[in-house]
This record gives structure tokens, C-alpha cells and sequence, in this order.
């Protein structure tokens, strides 16, 4: 099975880019972030006609998350427990949630599309909220994982946090700035201490995710490793291989990221043998 996370930047713009990928890289189920519509603006036709199903969750022309998949998709959920809001309160005082996780069951594997808060500025209220929200989301899986310990698990997505200096083209252009920050590395590795790990770079560990549109970032090889999937150890056993799709990057109109692809061999396929022991 392969699986797939891709931040789209608006599935309506790319819906065709998009399509002609999961078709030609054989892709089972991909997870959106970035989708940028709501559930009636959805593009579903192209994907049906390609044979996936979608599960959405999208609010409005921001954020949004999706996950499109050839297998049946069960147990959907929107948000996770406790996840905080951003912005103006409503009558009651709480804050909107936003579109920016869900999760589903494929083939017995739980996924989660995630689209991490940016934080803006270090000073901004958006950084405070995206620790907050990510660590409402280790405490979340956490509970998960003691609740399921054998069932595979995977938190893909657009993090937009740069764990090592070397997911940055230059760690001095980022000096005071956002996703390189300690507090935002390290609410990011608690979800190693929760018993998630990095599925991907073990077997791809150089290369980027994500290229700016401006200042000929992609041409330059200027680009950020902020997409990641994290699974746990039920998961990583069936990973087999990994790539990061940069030449989604190139042509006209592509989104200024790129796929970040698993595959995964269950019971008697071709490789199952575990990648972590």
C-alpha cells in the first residue's frame, strides 16, 4: 500500500496536477492539507472518475485537510480531544477550531492528515497557539496509542517545523524566525517520546519538502524539510520504502510543496521486512 502526504496549497487550482499524480505514482491514499475549500466546493468528480473515495474536513478558503483513498475508508474523525482554537471568541467565549486534522481507517492503518499552525512570529499569539496545539495533539495520541498499542499509526502532514538545522537551506537566514525555534523542535520530538518516530528519513535522509514561490527558492535549491510522517512502531515495520517526490515541484502552477510517500507490505507481499525493530 502506498501512502502519500501532500500540503496541495488549494485543491481547486491543482486538482488536475494532483489527480495525474496519485495516478501515475500508483498512490493508494493520499492525505491534503492546504485544501482551501469547503466540503460543496470540493473538486470530487476528478478524483471519483480516478477511482478514490475523499473524506474533507474545510471550513472555508483556509487551512483544510483531506484524505482520498482506492481502499475503504471507516472511522473518520474531526480534531482530536481538546485541540485549542485561534481568533475572534464566539458568544460563549471559546475560540473557532480550525480545519487542520483528520483522521481515518484504511486497510486497518490510522492516518491523520495534519496541517500544523505556522506561528507567524515568535512574539505572534499564532506561535503560542501552535504549541498548544501541538501539544494537545502528542497528549492526544498518546492516549490513542495506549488505548490501540498494535494497531499501525501515522501523523502525516505540513508540520511546518524544521526539526535539524539541515532542513533549512541556511540556519542563519532563519536566526529569530519561526519553525527552527527550540520550543517548536522540541514540542515536535515529544511526539518521539509519546513513541512516534520519523519513517522517512531513515530511508531518504537528505532532501526538502518545501520551496518558497519567491526569490527563485526552488531553481536555487532553497527549500525547507517541514512535511514529515510520524508513526509508530506498529506502522513502521510495514514501511518498506520511502521517497520524497521533488519533481512535483517543477512545471506550471505546482504547489510549493512536494509528496512525502511511504509504502508499506502487509502478510505475505513482496518485502515485509520491518525497518525498526
Amino acid at each position: 500500500m502506498r501512502i502519500a502526504s501532500w500540503n496541495v496549497n488549494s485543491i481547486r487550482a491543482r486538482v488536475e496536477r494532483v489527480v495525474d499524480y496519485l495516478v501515475r505514482d500508483d498512490v493508494d491514499v493520499l492525505c491534503m492539507q492546504e485544501i482551501k475549500c469547503r466540503e460543496t466546493q470540493f473538486p470530487y468528480e476528478q478524483f471519483t472518475a480516478a477511482g478514490y473515495d475523499v473524506v474533507l474536513h474545510g471550513l472555508n478558503q483556509w487551512n483544510g485537510v483531506a484524505i482520498a483513498s482506492r481502499l475503504p475508508i471507516t472511522d473518520v474523525r474531526v480534531g482530536f480531544d481538546q485541540m485549542p482554537g485561534f481568533g475572534a471568541p464566539g458568544d460563549d467565549g471559546s475560540l473557532p477550531l480550525e480545519a487542520r486534522a483528520l483522521a481515518a481507517t484504511i486497510n486497518d492503518v490510522r492516518l491523520w492528515s495534519l496541517y500544523v499552525p505556522n506561528g507567524r512570529e515568535l512574539d505572534h499569539p499564532h506561535f503560542t497557539y501552535k504549541l498548544a496545539w501541538l501539544d494537545a495533539l502528542a497528549n492526544d495520541t498518546r492516549a490513542w496509542l495506549t488505548a490501540h498499542p498494535d494497531q499501525p499509526l501515522a501523523l502525516l502532514g505540513d508540520w511546518n517545523v524544521a526539526p535539524f538545522d539541515h532542513d533549512v537551506w541556511d540556519v542563519a537566514e532563519f536566526v529569530g524566525s519561526t519553525h527552527v525555534s527550540q520550543a517548536e523542535r522540541d514540542a515536535f520530538f515529544a511526539f518521539e517520546n509519546v513513541g512516534l518516530a520519523d519513517v522517512v528519513r531513515p530511508l531518504v535522509p537528505d532532501g526538502y519538502t518545501y520551496w518558497d514561490y519567491k526569490q527563485l527558492r526552488f531553481p536555487r535549491n532553497e527549500g525547507m524539510r517541514i512535511d514529515f510522517i510520524m508513526a509508530n512502531p506498529a506502522f513502521a515495520q510495514l514501511v518498506t520504502d520511502a521517497h520524497i517526490a521533488r519533481d512535483e515541484r517543477k512545471g506550471d502552477g505546482p504547489s510549493d510543496h512536494v509528496p512525502v510517500v511511504v509504502d508499506l507490505a502487509f502478510g505475505d507481499e513482496d518485502d515485509d521486512r520491518p525497518m525498526f525493530l
